[in-house]
C-alpha cells in the first residue's frame, strides 16, 4: 500500500511540472497488493449558533472515497473525497455517524463515532494529563464532557496560541520545548453559543537521572547535605587531564560529623540488571582521601548498598571504580549519596574540599580507556558498553571462529526504536575526522541483508555535540564491513562539526524499527583514514557493485534496470550501465533511486550524468526529492546521438536547509513512451562534483 501511495505522490508533483492533466494508468498491475482502508475516523465541527450545523471531515489511510451515513432519518449516505468534508444540520440529540472507507479496488472498512448535538453549554468537563514515562517534555491529554459535540486545547506555553481541536476519547500529545509549570486549557463546545473550559497547571520537570554530569542548563542538581557537608555545582576549576567538562560538583566537608556529606534523589530507580559498577571522576587534594558512595531506597533508608575506595593522586583529576557486583537487584534504590573520608571530621579547608563528576553505571571493571580501533581482543582492556532503549550487549564469540571476541547484542522483542549501545565510556583521544577524511567502518554480521545501521559519534562531555550517520547490510549470516561516512548526516540530525571533540561512539542496529529479539555481531570499530566507496546505495552511483541492490522504483511506464554495457567505449568502458525504457503510460514515466543517507549538497553542488540517447535533443530530467515534500530539479537536453556523452545538471540554486534522499530520472518529460528503440537510453556515473 505504501509503494502505492508513494507512486501516486510522484505522480502528483510531475503533474504540477508539467503542466499536464494527469491520465488513467494503463498498467494496474500494483493493485493486485492494495490494502484495506485503514486507521478510519473523523472530526465533527459544530457551529456555535444554534443551528446544529455539523461539518465532518472523515481520514484514512489507503482511501478511494467516504460515504457518510449521518445517524438520523437521512438514509441516503453522503459520498466524500479524501480530504474534503460534508456538512449536516441535525437536531439536538446523539447519533452514530458511520464512516465508510472504500480502497481503489473496492475493499472496505467502516467504523462509528458517537456525535452529540446539544444547544446547551457542555457540563462536567474535565480532562486527564500524562506525562510521558519516557520524555518528560511530552504530555497527553483527554478529555470527556455532557452535552459537547468536540473540545479544543491550549497548551499554554506560547503566545497567541492556535488551540487544536479533538473529540471526546482521542488523545492528543504535545511536547514542550523548557521545563516549567503552564497552565493547560481545555474549552468544550456545543452547537450552542455558550462553551465551558477548565485549566490545570502541568509542571515540566528535567529529572536528574544517569549519569550525572552537571552539565544540563535544566537539571536541577538538588543535593541534600547532612552533617557538614555541602555540595554545589560550579564552573570546572579544573579543567585538564581527563575531565574537561564545564561544570562539576564541589565537596566541601565541615565540622562537625564524622559523617558530613550529601544525597541526590534519582528521576527512577537505579537499573542494576545489567550494569553493577558505579564510575566517578574525582579531584582530590591528597592521596589516600577515603570516598563512599552509597545507594538508599528513595523512603526507607535502611535499605542500601554502599562501597568506599581511596584516591590515588593528589591534585589531579582520576576515575575512580566502585564495584556493585554484589547489589541486591530485588530492591530498589533512588538515592545516591556521597561521602569523602568517612570517620574524620573535616574543618571546610582546601584540605577537605573535593570536586567530582560525571557519575555513571557501567558494566564492567575497566583497566584501560579505549582506543581505536576497537577490536574487543585485548585482555588487558575490559571492553564496557552502555545498553539503551531495550537493547541487551553480552561479550561472545565470533560464530564462525571461536579465537575471535566480538560483541553480540540483542534488540530485545518491543525494544525501542532506538535502542542502541554506546561503546565504552569514550576514546582516550579525539578522533581525527578532517575534511577528507569523514568515515569509520565496523564490521557487522547480520541477520537479514537490508537492515539500517546506524552510527553516532559526539563528545562525551557535551552530548548535544553529535554527528550520526547510516549503512546499510548488504548480506545475511556473514561477516561484512560497513563503512559509515559522517559527512552524509542523517536526516534530522546535526552536520559534521571538525571543530567538536567527538570522542565516543554508539551504534544502533535496526535504527527506526521496535525490537523483534534480532540478533547482531560486530568487531573491529575503526576510523578510515582513507575515505572508501560506502557499501551501500550512495552517490556516486556506478552500478558496478556486486553486492549492492540497485532498487528503482519505476513509475508510469519508466522501466529502469542495471545491465551489461552494450556501447563499451568513448568515454564510459564500464561493464554496468543503467538502462530505462519509456513505455506508454503517463508523459512523466520515470524512475526513483533511494539513497541510505541524504545527499550533501554543503559543498558541491553539480551533478553529471552520463548518457546515451537514441536522438539529439532528447530532454533529461534529474531530479532530488526527501520527505515533507523536499524536491528540486533540472533539466537539460543531450546533443549526441548513440553516444556517450555527460550532462551537468546545474544544482546552485539548491536550498540546503533540506533534506533529500532520492533521485529520479525522467527522459523526455512531455512526451509519451512507447518502449521502442527511439525510447531507450542508457546512463550511468551519476556524480556530485
Amino acid at each position: 500500500m505504501k509503494v502505492f501511495k508513494y507512486f501516486f505522490s510522484i505522480a502528483f508533483l510531475l503533474v504540477l511540472a508539467a503542466g499536464c492533466k494527469k491520465e488513467v494508468n494503463d498498467d494496474l498491475s500494483f493493485l493486485e497488493t492494495d490494502a484495506a482502508p485503514d486507521k478510519l475516523s473523523a472530526f465533527f465541527d459544530i457551529t456555535q449558533d444554534n443551528t446544529g450545523l455539523v461539518t465532518i471531515t472523515p481520514n484514512g489511510e489507503g482511501i478511494s472515497f467516504y460515504e457518510i451515513y449521518y445517524g438520523d432519518a437521512t438514509t441516503t449516505p453522503a459520498k466524500v473525497q479524501p480530504g474534503k468534508a460534508t456538512q449536516h444540520v441535525y437536531a439536538e440529540g446523539v447519533y452514530n455517524v458511520k464512516i465508510v472507507g472504500h480502497s481503489i479496488t473496492g475493499k472496505i472498512t467502516e467504523t462509528t463515532k458517537q456525535l452529540t448535538v446539544s444547544f446547551r453549554a457542555p457540563e462536567n468537563l474535565d480532562f486527564t494529563i500524562t506525562v510521558d514515562p519516557n520524555n518528560n517534555y511530552k504530555v497527553s491529554v483527554t478529555a470527556k464532557a455532557v452535552y459537547e459535540t468536540f473540545f479544543r486545547i491550549y497548551w499554554g506555553d506560547v503566545p497567541n496560541e492556535v488551540p487544536v481541536s479533538f473529540l471526546e476519547g482521542d488523545v492528543v500529545t504535545h511536547n514542550y520545548a523548557a521545563v516549567g509549570t503552564y497552565n493547560i486549557r481545555v474549552v468544550a463546545l456545543s452547537g450552542g453559543a455558550a462553551t465551558t473550559q477548565l485549566i490545570k497547571p502541568v509542571t515540566i520537570v528535567d529529572p536528574v537521572l544517569l549519569p550525572i554530569t552537571f552539565e544540563s542548563p535544566t537539571v536541577n542538581y538538588d543535593f541534600v547535605n547532612f552533617g557538614g557537608g555541602v555540595v554545589t555545582k560550579i564552573n570546572n576549576p579544573q579543567s585538564n587531564g581527563i575531565n574537561t567538562s564545564a561544570r562539576v560538583g564541589r565537596m566541601v566537608k565541615n565540622a562537625p560529623e564524622v559523617w558530613g556529606g550529601s544525597v541526590i534523589t534519582l528521576g527512577t530507580p537505579i537499573d542494576f540488571t545489567l550494569n553493577r559498577v558505579f564510575r566517578m571522576k574525582v579531584f582530590s587534594p591528597r592521596v589516600g582521601a577515603k570516598v563512599l558512595l552509597k545507594v538508599e531506597n528513595l523512603t526507607n533508608g535502611g535499605i542500601s548498598f554502599e562501597k568506599e575506595t581511596a584516591t590515588t593522586v593528589a591534585n589531579a583529576w582520576e576515575d575512580l571504580i566502585f564495584d556493585y557486583s554484589a547489589v541486591n537487584t530485588t530492591n530498589s534504590y533512588q538515592k545516591v549519596v556521597l561521602i569523602f573520608d568517612l570517620g574524620t571530621a573535616g574543618d571546610g579547608s582546601a584540605n577537605f574540599t573535593f570536586l567530582f563528576d560525571d557519575i555513571r553505571l557501567t558494566n564492567q571493571l575497566p583497566t584501560s580507556l579505549l582506543t581505536l580501533p576497537v577490536t574487543f581482543d585485548n585482555t588487558l582492556v575490559n571492553y564496557a558498553v552502555t545498553d539503551f532503549g531495550g537493547n541487551v550487549t553480552l561479550n561472545d564469540v565470533d560464530p564462525g571462529n571461536a579465537a575471535n571476541k566480538v560483541k553480540k547484542t540483542t534488540k530485545t522483542s518491543g525494544a525501542q526504536t532506538w535502542a542502541g549501545t554506546t561503546i565504552g565510556a569514550g576514546f582516550t583521544s579525539k578522533i581525527p575526522f578532517t575534511a577528507t577524511t569523514t568515515q569509520m567502518s565496523v564490521r557487522v554480521y547480520s541477520p537479514a541483508a537490508g537492515i539500517r545501521v546506524r552510527l553516532k559519534v559526539e563528545d562525551r562531555t557535551n552530548n548535544t555535540r553529535s554527528v550520526e550517520t547510516e549503512a546499510m547490510t548488504q548480506a545475511a549470516n556473514t561477516w561484512e564491513t560497513l563503512v559509515f561516512d559522517f559527512a552524509n548526516q542523517s536526516a534530522g540530525t546535526a552536520a559534521m562539526n571538525l571543530t567538536y571533540n567527538y570522542d565516543m561512539a554508539s551504534i544502533f542496529f535496526d535504527f527506526n524499527n521496535a525490537g523483534t529479539g534480532s540478533v547482531f555481531y560486530w568487531d573491529d570499530v575503526s576510523f578510515l583514514p582513507v575515505n572508501v566507496t560506502p557499501n551501500y546505495l550512495a552517490l556516486p552511483l556506478d552500478f558496478q557493485s556486486t553486492t549492492i541492490a540497485y532498487n528503482f522504483v519505476n513509475f508510469d511506464g519508466g522501466n529502469a534496470t542495471v545491465i551489461n554495457n552494450p556501447f563499451a567505449g568513448g568515454i564510459n568502458t564500464s561493464t554496468k550501465v543503467g538502462r530505462m525504457i519509456k513505455s506508454a503510460g503517463q508523459v512523466w514515466g520515470g524512475s526513483l533511486i533511494g539513497l541510505v543517507n541524504p545527499i550533501n549538497f554543503s559543498v558541491k553542488k553539480t551533478f553529471k550524468m552520463k548518457v546515451y540517447s537514441p536522438r539529439i535533443g532528447a530532454k533529461v530530467l534529474l531530479k532530488v526529492e526527501g520527505p515533507n515534500g523536499a524536491a528540486f530539479e533540472k533539466e537539460v537536453l543531450t546533443t549526441t546521438a548513440n553516444a556517450w556523452e555527460e550532462l551537468t545538471f546545474d544544482y546552485s540554486a539548491i536550498n540546503t536547509g533540506l533534506s533529500y534522499q532520492s533521485v529520479v530520472l525522467i527522459f523526455d518529460l512531455g512526451t509519451m513512451g512507447d518502449g521502442s528503440a527511439n525510447f531507450t537510453f542508457y546512463f550511468d556515473d551519476i556524480t556530485l562534483n
